[in-house]
Protein backbone atom coordinates (compact mmCIF):
# COMPACT_ATOMS: atom_id res chain seq x y z
CA UNK A 1 0.00 0.00 0.00
CA UNK A 2 1.23 3.51 -0.78
CA UNK A 3 0.14 6.98 0.13
CA UNK A 4 -2.34 8.51 -2.32
CA UNK A 5 -4.67 11.46 -2.24
CA UNK A 6 -7.77 10.59 -0.26
CA UNK A 7 -11.21 12.14 -0.65
CA UNK A 8 -13.57 10.98 2.09
CA UNK A 9 -16.71 13.06 1.70
CA UNK A 10 -18.88 11.03 4.09
CA UNK A 11 -16.78 11.72 7.20
CA UNK A 12 -18.67 12.95 10.27
CA UNK A 13 -16.41 15.09 12.43
CA UNK A 14 -16.58 15.38 16.20
CA UNK A 15 -15.24 18.76 17.33
CA UNK A 16 -14.33 19.03 21.00
CA UNK A 17 -14.67 22.72 21.80
CA UNK A 18 -12.86 22.49 25.14
CA UNK A 19 -9.79 20.81 23.63
CA UNK A 20 -9.67 23.29 20.76
CA UNK A 21 -9.89 26.18 23.20
CA UNK A 22 -6.94 24.68 25.07
CA UNK A 23 -5.08 24.44 21.76
CA UNK A 24 -5.61 28.13 21.10
CA UNK A 25 -4.46 29.09 24.58
CA UNK A 26 -1.15 27.42 23.78
CA UNK A 27 -0.69 29.24 20.48
CA UNK A 28 2.76 30.89 20.43
CA UNK A 29 3.82 34.42 19.58
CA UNK A 30 6.20 34.23 16.64
CA UNK A 31 9.67 35.75 17.02
CA UNK A 32 10.84 38.07 14.22
CA UNK A 33 14.51 38.23 13.26
CA UNK A 34 15.90 40.67 10.68
CA UNK A 35 18.17 39.03 8.13
CA UNK A 36 20.36 40.84 5.62
CA UNK A 37 21.80 38.94 2.62
CA UNK A 38 25.49 38.13 2.96
CA UNK A 39 26.32 38.17 -0.73
CA UNK A 40 25.46 37.73 -4.39
CA UNK A 41 25.85 34.35 -6.08
CA UNK A 42 25.60 33.06 -9.65
CA UNK A 43 24.48 29.91 -11.43
CA UNK A 44 27.17 27.60 -12.76
CA UNK A 45 26.87 26.48 -16.41
CA UNK A 46 25.74 22.86 -16.67
CA UNK A 47 28.96 21.71 -18.29
CA UNK A 48 31.01 23.13 -15.39
CA UNK A 49 29.07 21.93 -12.32
CA UNK A 50 29.30 18.47 -10.76
CA UNK A 51 25.75 18.57 -9.34
CA UNK A 52 22.78 20.93 -9.02
CA UNK A 53 23.57 21.88 -5.42
CA UNK A 54 26.41 24.22 -6.43
CA UNK A 55 26.53 27.99 -6.96
CA UNK A 56 29.50 30.30 -7.34
CA UNK A 57 30.23 33.57 -5.59
CA UNK A 58 29.68 36.64 -7.76
CA UNK A 59 32.40 39.21 -8.34
CA UNK A 60 29.87 41.78 -7.11
CA UNK A 61 29.39 42.26 -3.38
CA UNK A 62 26.40 43.47 -1.39
CA UNK A 63 28.11 46.86 -1.15
CA UNK A 64 27.87 47.08 -4.96
CA UNK A 65 24.16 46.23 -5.03
CA UNK A 66 22.69 49.79 -5.21
CA UNK A 67 25.07 50.65 -8.07
CA UNK A 68 24.36 47.46 -10.02
CA UNK A 69 21.59 47.88 -12.62
CA UNK A 70 19.93 45.13 -14.65
CA UNK A 71 17.46 45.10 -17.52
CA UNK A 72 15.46 42.76 -19.72
CA UNK A 73 16.28 39.05 -19.24
CA UNK A 74 18.93 39.80 -16.63
CA UNK A 75 18.89 38.64 -13.03
CA UNK A 76 20.77 38.46 -9.77
CA UNK A 77 20.64 36.03 -6.85
CA UNK A 78 20.85 37.14 -3.22
CA UNK A 79 22.29 34.73 -0.65
CA UNK A 80 20.81 35.01 2.86
CA UNK A 81 23.67 32.91 4.23
CA UNK A 82 21.40 30.30 5.83
CA UNK A 83 17.90 28.87 5.52
CA UNK A 84 15.06 31.04 6.86
CA UNK A 85 11.26 31.22 6.89
CA UNK A 86 9.66 34.63 6.53
CA UNK A 87 8.95 37.64 4.31
CA UNK A 88 10.98 39.81 1.95
CA UNK A 89 11.08 43.55 1.38
CA UNK A 90 13.43 45.38 -1.01
CA UNK A 91 13.82 48.88 -2.43
CA UNK A 92 13.66 49.28 -6.23
CA UNK A 93 14.88 52.24 -8.29
CA UNK A 94 14.74 53.00 -12.01
CA UNK A 95 18.08 53.88 -13.64
CA UNK A 96 18.45 55.85 -16.87
CA UNK A 97 15.78 57.67 -18.85
CA UNK A 98 12.27 58.34 -17.48
CA UNK A 99 10.23 55.22 -16.73
CA UNK A 100 8.10 54.85 -19.87
CA UNK A 101 6.69 51.38 -19.12
CA UNK A 102 5.91 49.28 -16.04
CA UNK A 103 8.54 47.06 -14.49
CA UNK A 104 7.71 43.40 -15.05
CA UNK A 105 9.78 41.07 -12.87
CA UNK A 106 9.90 37.64 -11.29
CA UNK A 107 11.02 36.88 -7.74
CA UNK A 108 11.98 33.28 -7.10
CA UNK A 109 12.77 31.81 -3.69
CA UNK A 110 14.88 28.68 -3.29
CA UNK A 111 15.91 26.55 -0.34
CA UNK A 112 18.72 24.94 -2.35
CA UNK A 113 20.41 25.75 -5.69
CA UNK A 114 18.69 22.89 -7.55
CA UNK A 115 15.43 24.86 -7.40
CA UNK A 116 17.13 27.72 -9.24
CA UNK A 117 18.40 25.41 -11.98
CA UNK A 118 14.95 23.83 -12.44
CA UNK A 119 12.58 25.57 -14.85
CA UNK A 120 9.14 26.09 -13.39
CA UNK A 121 7.45 25.82 -16.77
CA UNK A 122 8.81 22.29 -17.19
CA UNK A 123 7.16 20.97 -14.02
CA UNK A 124 4.47 18.37 -14.71
CA UNK A 125 4.24 16.44 -11.44
CA UNK A 126 1.32 15.23 -9.34
CA UNK A 127 1.51 17.97 -6.70
CA UNK A 128 0.09 21.39 -7.42
CA UNK A 129 2.49 23.76 -9.19
CA UNK A 130 1.03 26.54 -7.03
CA UNK A 131 3.59 25.46 -4.41
CA UNK A 132 6.45 26.76 -6.60
CA UNK A 133 7.91 29.72 -4.75
CA UNK A 134 7.90 32.47 -7.37
CA UNK A 135 5.98 35.66 -7.97
CA UNK A 136 5.40 37.60 -11.19
CA UNK A 137 5.07 41.28 -10.38
CA UNK A 138 4.21 44.48 -12.24
CA UNK A 139 5.36 47.77 -10.73
CA UNK A 140 3.97 50.94 -12.32
CA UNK A 141 5.92 53.60 -10.43
CA UNK A 142 9.50 53.63 -9.18
CA UNK A 143 11.13 54.16 -6.73
CA UNK A 144 9.23 51.94 -4.35
CA UNK A 145 9.68 49.44 -1.55
CA UNK A 146 8.41 46.05 -2.62
CA UNK A 147 6.93 44.21 0.37
CA UNK A 148 5.76 40.74 -0.50
CA UNK A 149 2.86 39.61 1.70
CA UNK A 150 3.43 35.87 1.36
CA UNK A 151 5.73 33.81 3.56
CA UNK A 152 8.61 31.94 1.94
CA UNK A 153 11.08 29.25 2.97
CA UNK A 154 14.47 29.89 1.41
CA UNK A 155 18.14 30.71 1.44
CA UNK A 156 18.32 32.25 -2.03
CA UNK A 157 16.24 35.01 -3.63
CA UNK A 158 16.48 35.39 -7.42
CA UNK A 159 15.40 38.75 -8.86
CA UNK A 160 14.76 38.48 -12.61
CA UNK A 161 13.74 41.29 -14.93
CA UNK A 162 11.26 40.12 -17.54
CA UNK A 163 11.08 43.59 -19.09
CA UNK A 164 11.43 47.32 -18.49
CA UNK A 165 11.97 49.20 -21.75
CA UNK A 166 15.07 49.99 -23.82
CA UNK A 167 15.29 53.39 -22.07
CA UNK A 168 15.91 52.33 -18.46
CA UNK A 169 17.02 49.57 -16.09
CA UNK A 170 16.48 48.67 -12.44
CA UNK A 171 18.62 48.72 -9.32
CA UNK A 172 17.88 47.11 -5.95
CA UNK A 173 18.90 48.11 -2.45
CA UNK A 174 18.16 47.45 1.22
CA UNK A 175 16.94 43.84 0.93
CA UNK A 176 15.52 42.68 4.26
CA UNK A 177 14.22 39.22 5.07
CA UNK A 178 12.15 39.03 8.26
CA UNK A 179 12.53 35.47 9.54
CA UNK A 180 9.97 33.92 11.86
CA UNK A 181 9.84 31.01 14.29
CA UNK A 182 8.16 30.25 17.59
CA UNK A 183 11.57 29.59 19.18
CA UNK A 184 15.05 31.13 19.17
CA UNK A 185 18.52 29.62 19.18
CA UNK A 186 19.14 31.31 22.54
CA UNK A 187 16.73 28.79 24.10
CA UNK A 188 19.02 25.87 23.33
CA UNK A 189 20.85 24.17 26.18
CA UNK A 190 24.62 24.04 25.98
CA UNK A 191 25.70 20.81 24.28
CA UNK A 192 29.24 19.47 23.95
CA UNK A 193 29.72 17.12 20.99
CA UNK A 194 33.32 16.06 20.43
CA UNK A 195 32.79 14.41 17.04
CA UNK A 196 32.89 17.30 14.56
CA UNK A 197 30.73 15.52 11.97
CA UNK A 198 28.05 14.64 14.52
CA UNK A 199 28.21 18.22 15.79
CA UNK A 200 27.47 19.53 12.31
CA UNK A 201 24.61 17.06 11.92
CA UNK A 202 23.21 18.10 15.30
CA UNK A 203 23.38 21.81 14.41
CA UNK A 204 21.63 21.38 11.06
CA UNK A 205 18.99 19.21 12.76
CA UNK A 206 18.30 21.99 15.23
CA UNK A 207 17.99 24.58 12.45
CA UNK A 208 15.58 22.29 10.61
CA UNK A 209 13.43 21.96 13.72
CA UNK A 210 13.53 25.72 14.44
CA UNK A 211 12.33 26.65 10.96
CA UNK A 212 9.48 24.12 11.20
CA UNK A 213 8.33 25.44 14.59
CA UNK A 214 5.75 28.04 13.67
CA UNK A 215 2.21 28.30 15.13
CA UNK A 216 2.30 24.49 15.03
CA UNK A 217 5.03 21.95 14.30
CA UNK A 218 4.81 22.32 10.53
CA UNK A 219 5.90 19.41 8.38
CA UNK A 220 7.51 21.74 5.84
CA UNK A 221 7.50 25.55 5.88
CA UNK A 222 7.85 25.67 2.08
CA UNK A 223 5.18 23.15 1.14
CA UNK A 224 2.13 21.78 3.00
CA UNK A 225 2.69 24.16 5.95
CA UNK A 226 0.46 22.11 8.17
CA UNK A 227 0.55 19.76 11.11
CA UNK A 228 1.02 16.06 10.29
CA UNK A 229 0.85 13.47 13.06
CA UNK A 230 3.81 11.40 11.91
CA UNK A 231 5.97 14.52 11.75
CA UNK A 232 4.66 15.78 15.11
CA UNK A 233 5.78 12.59 16.84
CA UNK A 234 9.36 13.01 15.62
CA UNK A 235 9.48 16.80 16.04
CA UNK A 236 8.30 16.52 19.63
CA UNK A 237 11.06 14.00 20.39
CA UNK A 238 13.70 16.31 18.89
CA UNK A 239 12.15 19.25 20.75
CA UNK A 240 12.55 17.52 24.13
CA UNK A 241 16.30 17.35 23.55
CA UNK A 242 16.63 20.89 22.19
CA UNK A 243 14.18 23.80 22.65
CA UNK A 244 11.95 21.91 25.11
CA UNK A 245 8.87 23.96 24.15
CA UNK A 246 6.08 22.07 25.90
CA UNK A 247 3.33 24.55 25.01
CA UNK A 248 3.68 23.87 21.30
CA UNK A 249 3.51 20.10 21.87
CA UNK A 250 0.38 20.55 24.00
CA UNK A 251 -1.19 22.74 21.34
CA UNK A 252 -0.65 20.11 18.69
CA UNK A 253 -1.97 17.26 20.86
CA UNK A 254 -5.09 19.30 21.62
CA UNK A 255 -5.60 20.10 17.93
CA UNK A 256 -5.59 16.44 16.95
CA UNK A 257 -7.58 15.46 20.02
CA UNK A 258 -10.17 18.13 19.30
CA UNK A 259 -10.91 17.07 15.71
CA UNK A 260 -11.63 13.37 15.24
CA UNK A 261 -14.27 11.41 13.39
CA UNK A 262 -17.38 10.20 15.17
CA UNK A 263 -15.77 6.72 15.05
CA UNK A 264 -12.65 7.99 16.83
CA UNK A 265 -10.35 7.95 13.82
CA UNK A 266 -7.69 10.68 14.00
CA UNK A 267 -6.86 12.61 10.80
CA UNK A 268 -3.35 12.33 9.42
CA UNK A 269 -3.04 16.12 9.38
CA UNK A 270 -4.89 19.32 10.27
CA UNK A 271 -5.02 22.84 8.88
CA UNK A 272 -4.97 25.92 11.10
CA UNK A 273 -5.88 28.60 8.52
CA UNK A 274 -8.28 30.20 7.76
CA UNK A 275 -9.82 28.16 10.57
CA UNK A 276 -9.08 24.91 12.35
CA UNK A 277 -9.88 22.13 9.88
CA UNK A 278 -9.09 18.39 9.92
CA UNK A 279 -8.02 16.87 6.62
CA UNK A 280 -9.99 13.92 5.23
CA UNK A 281 -6.78 11.87 4.93
CA UNK A 282 -6.40 8.90 7.27
CA UNK A 283 -3.30 6.74 7.76
CA UNK A 284 -3.45 3.74 10.10
CA UNK A 285 -0.05 4.25 11.69
CA UNK A 286 -0.41 8.03 11.99
CA UNK A 287 -3.65 7.61 13.94
CA UNK A 288 -1.81 5.31 16.36
CA UNK A 289 0.98 7.84 16.75
CA UNK A 290 -1.38 10.11 18.64
CA UNK A 291 -1.21 7.67 21.54
CA UNK A 292 2.57 7.27 21.27
CA UNK A 293 3.06 11.04 21.11
CA UNK A 294 0.93 11.43 24.22
CA UNK A 295 3.06 8.78 25.93
CA UNK A 296 6.31 10.55 24.96
CA UNK A 297 4.93 13.85 26.23
CA UNK A 298 3.78 12.37 29.53
CA UNK A 299 7.11 10.62 30.13
CA UNK A 300 8.85 13.93 29.53
CA UNK A 301 6.54 16.11 31.67
CA UNK A 302 4.43 13.97 33.99
CA UNK A 303 1.62 16.36 32.97
CA UNK A 304 -1.47 14.54 34.25
CA UNK A 305 -3.76 17.39 33.18
CA UNK A 306 -2.99 16.82 29.49
CA UNK A 307 -3.24 13.05 29.96
CA UNK A 308 -6.64 13.35 31.59
CA UNK A 309 -7.96 15.54 28.78
CA UNK A 310 -6.78 13.59 25.74
CA UNK A 311 -6.37 10.00 26.96
CA UNK A 312 -9.99 9.17 26.00
CA UNK A 313 -9.18 10.28 22.43
CA UNK A 314 -6.13 8.01 22.32
CA UNK A 315 -8.11 5.10 23.74
CA UNK A 316 -10.90 5.46 21.19
CA UNK A 317 -8.40 5.62 18.32
CA UNK A 318 -6.48 2.55 19.53
CA UNK A 319 -9.68 0.59 20.13
CA UNK A 320 -10.81 1.37 16.58
CA UNK A 321 -7.47 0.15 15.20
CA UNK A 322 -7.71 -3.03 17.27
CA UNK A 323 -10.87 -3.97 15.40
CA UNK A 324 -8.49 -4.96 12.58
CA UNK A 325 -6.61 -7.46 14.76
CA UNK A 326 -8.00 -11.00 14.52
CA UNK A 327 -8.27 -13.57 17.30
CA UNK A 328 -4.83 -14.98 16.44
CA UNK A 329 -3.15 -11.59 16.86
CA UNK A 330 -2.77 -10.84 13.16
CA UNK A 331 -3.27 -7.23 11.97
CA UNK A 332 -5.35 -7.09 8.81
CA UNK A 333 -4.70 -3.84 6.96
CA UNK A 334 -7.12 -2.37 4.44
CA UNK A 335 -6.84 -0.09 1.42
CA UNK A 336 -9.42 2.22 2.99
CA UNK A 337 -7.15 2.87 5.99
CA UNK A 338 -3.61 2.31 4.71
CA UNK A 339 -0.43 2.16 6.71
CA UNK A 340 2.21 4.67 5.59
CA UNK A 341 5.58 3.50 7.04
CA UNK A 342 7.45 5.29 4.23
CA UNK A 343 6.87 6.89 0.81
CA UNK A 344 8.48 3.94 -0.92
CA UNK A 345 6.35 1.53 -2.94
CA UNK A 346 9.26 -0.90 -3.26
CA UNK A 347 8.41 -3.04 -0.23
CA UNK A 348 5.37 -4.56 1.48
CA UNK A 349 4.33 -2.97 4.76
CA UNK A 350 2.08 -5.47 6.56
CA UNK A 351 4.74 -6.69 9.01
CA UNK A 352 5.85 -3.14 9.80
CA UNK A 353 2.20 -2.28 10.45
CA UNK A 354 1.89 -5.26 12.82
CA UNK A 355 4.97 -4.00 14.68
CA UNK A 356 3.66 -0.43 14.92
CA UNK A 357 0.47 -1.77 16.51
CA UNK A 358 2.59 -3.65 19.07
CA UNK A 359 4.78 -0.58 19.62
CA UNK A 360 1.66 1.47 20.30
CA UNK A 361 0.06 -1.08 22.62
CA UNK A 362 3.13 -1.10 24.87
CA UNK A 363 2.81 2.65 25.32
CA UNK A 364 -0.96 2.54 25.62
CA UNK A 365 -0.69 0.01 28.45
CA UNK A 366 1.65 2.37 30.33
CA UNK A 367 -0.81 5.25 29.88
CA UNK A 368 -3.77 3.08 30.87
CA UNK A 369 -1.97 2.11 34.07
CA UNK A 370 -1.44 5.76 35.02
CA UNK A 371 -5.01 6.65 34.00
CA UNK A 372 -6.40 3.66 35.96
CA UNK A 373 -8.22 2.44 32.89
CA UNK A 374 -9.67 -1.10 33.19
CA UNK A 375 -8.98 -1.52 29.45
CA UNK A 376 -5.35 -2.08 30.44
CA UNK A 377 -5.98 -5.82 30.92
CA UNK A 378 -7.53 -6.11 27.43
CA UNK A 379 -4.57 -4.28 25.87
CA UNK A 380 -2.18 -6.69 27.58
CA UNK A 381 -4.09 -9.69 26.22
CA UNK A 382 -4.04 -8.32 22.66
CA UNK A 383 -0.36 -7.40 22.98
CA UNK A 384 0.52 -10.95 24.02
CA UNK A 385 -1.43 -12.42 21.10
CA UNK A 386 0.19 -10.06 18.58
CA UNK A 387 3.68 -10.76 19.89
CA UNK A 388 3.06 -14.52 19.85
CA UNK A 389 1.70 -14.35 16.30
CA UNK A 390 4.69 -12.29 15.16
CA UNK A 391 7.17 -14.79 16.60
CA UNK A 392 5.34 -17.85 15.29
CA UNK A 393 4.26 -16.76 11.81
CA UNK A 394 6.35 -13.73 10.85
CA UNK A 395 9.84 -14.64 12.05
CA UNK A 396 12.27 -16.73 10.02
CA UNK A 397 14.51 -18.28 12.69
CA UNK A 398 16.98 -19.62 10.15
CA UNK A 399 17.75 -16.14 8.80
CA UNK A 400 17.00 -14.09 11.95
CA UNK A 401 14.65 -11.93 9.90
CA UNK A 402 10.96 -11.05 9.89
CA UNK A 403 8.99 -11.78 6.74
CA UNK A 404 5.78 -10.72 5.03
CA UNK A 405 3.33 -13.54 5.78
CA UNK A 406 1.67 -13.58 2.36
CA UNK A 407 4.82 -13.44 0.22
CA UNK A 408 7.82 -14.27 2.38
CA UNK A 409 9.40 -10.92 1.47
CA UNK A 410 12.16 -9.72 3.77
CA UNK A 411 12.64 -5.95 3.92
CA UNK A 412 14.32 -3.36 6.11
CA UNK A 413 11.12 -1.78 7.46
CA UNK A 414 9.87 -5.09 8.87
CA UNK A 415 13.08 -5.65 10.85
CA UNK A 416 13.32 -2.08 12.05
CA UNK A 417 9.79 -1.78 13.39
CA UNK A 418 9.82 -5.23 15.01
CA UNK A 419 13.01 -4.24 16.82
CA UNK A 420 11.50 -0.93 17.91
CA UNK A 421 8.41 -2.84 19.08
CA UNK A 422 10.69 -5.04 21.23
CA UNK A 423 9.09 -8.28 20.09
CA UNK A 424 12.35 -9.99 21.09
CA UNK A 425 14.93 -9.15 23.74
CA UNK A 426 18.01 -7.03 23.04
CA UNK A 427 20.23 -10.03 22.29
CA UNK A 428 17.93 -11.30 19.53
CA UNK A 429 17.28 -7.76 18.29
CA UNK A 430 21.01 -7.31 17.82
CA UNK A 431 21.15 -10.44 15.66
CA UNK A 432 18.22 -9.14 13.61
CA UNK A 433 19.83 -5.76 12.97
CA UNK A 434 23.25 -7.29 12.25
CA UNK A 435 21.61 -9.47 9.61
CA UNK A 436 19.80 -6.41 8.27
CA UNK A 437 23.08 -4.51 7.91
CA UNK A 438 24.73 -7.52 6.32
CA UNK A 439 21.99 -8.17 3.75
CA UNK A 440 20.30 -4.81 3.13
CA UNK A 441 23.04 -2.17 3.45
CA UNK A 442 23.70 0.10 1.69
CA UNK A 443 19.97 0.77 1.80
CA UNK A 444 18.23 1.04 -1.57
CA UNK A 445 14.67 1.95 -2.50
CA UNK A 446 14.10 4.16 0.56
CA UNK A 447 14.34 7.89 0.10
CA UNK A 448 13.10 9.59 3.26
CA UNK A 449 14.86 10.66 6.45
CA UNK A 450 11.60 9.50 8.09
CA UNK A 451 12.43 5.85 7.40
CA UNK A 452 16.16 6.36 7.90
CA UNK A 453 15.37 7.74 11.38
CA UNK A 454 13.68 4.49 12.33
CA UNK A 455 16.54 2.43 10.93
CA UNK A 456 19.08 4.40 12.99
CA UNK A 457 16.99 4.23 16.16
CA UNK A 458 16.50 0.48 15.73
CA UNK A 459 20.28 0.10 15.48
CA UNK A 460 20.71 2.05 18.73
CA UNK A 461 17.95 0.05 20.46
CA UNK A 462 19.63 -3.19 19.33
CA UNK A 463 22.98 -2.08 20.76
CA UNK A 464 24.52 -1.53 17.31
CA UNK A 465 25.83 1.94 18.13
CA UNK A 466 28.74 1.91 15.71
CA UNK A 467 26.46 1.02 12.78
CA UNK A 468 23.90 3.65 13.87
CA UNK A 469 26.46 6.46 13.95
CA UNK A 470 27.92 5.33 10.63
CA UNK A 471 24.49 5.43 8.96
CA UNK A 472 23.75 8.89 10.38
CA UNK A 473 27.01 10.20 8.98
CA UNK A 474 26.48 8.54 5.61
CA UNK A 475 22.92 9.83 5.19
CA UNK A 476 22.45 13.16 6.97
CA UNK A 477 26.17 13.88 6.69
CA UNK A 478 25.99 13.51 2.92
CA UNK A 479 23.28 16.17 2.76
CA UNK A 480 25.60 18.53 4.62
CA UNK A 481 28.45 17.69 2.25
CA UNK A 482 26.13 18.74 -0.58
CA UNK A 483 25.53 22.07 1.15
CA UNK A 484 22.38 21.50 3.22
CA UNK A 485 21.53 24.23 5.74
CA UNK A 486 18.46 22.26 6.81
CA UNK A 487 17.64 18.62 6.21
CA UNK A 488 15.50 17.50 3.30
CA UNK A 489 12.16 15.75 2.91
CA UNK A 490 13.55 13.19 0.47
CA UNK A 491 17.09 12.14 -0.33
CA UNK A 492 18.62 9.19 -2.16
CA UNK A 493 22.43 9.29 -1.91
CA UNK A 494 22.56 7.08 -5.00
CA UNK A 495 20.30 9.42 -7.02
CA UNK A 496 20.87 13.12 -6.34
CA UNK A 497 18.12 14.14 -8.77
CA UNK A 498 15.45 12.07 -7.00
CA UNK A 499 12.10 13.72 -6.33
CA UNK A 500 8.84 12.04 -5.26
CA UNK A 501 7.07 14.69 -7.34
CA UNK A 502 9.02 14.65 -10.59
CA UNK A 503 11.06 17.81 -10.00
CA UNK A 504 13.29 19.22 -7.23
CA UNK A 505 11.35 22.47 -7.50
CA UNK A 506 8.53 20.82 -5.47
CA UNK A 507 10.76 19.05 -2.95
CA UNK A 508 10.79 20.36 0.59
CA UNK A 509 14.37 21.01 1.68
CA UNK A 510 13.49 21.88 5.27
CA UNK A 511 11.28 19.10 6.51
CA UNK A 512 10.07 18.10 9.95
CA UNK A 513 10.70 14.38 9.76
CA UNK A 514 14.35 15.08 8.91
CA UNK A 515 15.24 16.84 12.17
CA UNK A 516 15.65 13.77 14.37
CA UNK A 517 19.45 13.41 14.59
CA UNK A 518 19.25 16.01 17.37
CA UNK A 519 17.07 13.53 19.29
CA UNK A 520 19.11 10.47 18.32
CA UNK A 521 22.38 12.13 19.32
CA UNK A 522 20.87 13.53 22.52
CA UNK A 523 19.28 10.28 23.71
CA UNK A 524 21.65 7.60 22.54
CA UNK A 525 25.04 9.33 22.57
CA UNK A 526 25.03 12.31 24.93
CA UNK A 527 22.82 10.64 27.56
CA UNK A 528 24.94 7.47 27.57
Amino acid sequence: MAFTFQINEDVVWDYDKKLLERAERNSPELIDTTIKPIGIVELIPEEERTNDFELKKSSKSMLDLPEYSIGREESLILDLGDHYVGRLSIDIQSVGSPMDAPLFMKVKFAEVPSELYAKSEDYDGWLSKSWIQEEFIHVDVLPTTLELPRRYSCRYVELSIIDTSPKWKVSFSNPVFTAQSSVAMSQLPSVEIEDSELKDIYNVSVKTLLDCMQTVFEDGPKRDRRLWLGDLRLQALANYYTFNDMSLVKRCLYLFGGMTTDQGKIPANVFTEPKLTPDDTFLFDYSLFFATSLYDYFIQTNDYDVLENVYPVARKAVDLALEQVDIMGRLKLTEEWPVFVDWSNDFEKDTAGQAIMIYTLRRMIALAEVYSDPREFHYRQVLDSMVDFSKKYLFDEENDQFIIESSGEINVASQVWMVLAEVFDKEQNKKIMQETVKNHFPIRGIATPYMYHHVVEALFVADCKEEAVKLMKEYWGEMIRLGADTFWEAFKPEDLEFSPYGSPILNSYCHAWSCTPAYLIGKYILDN
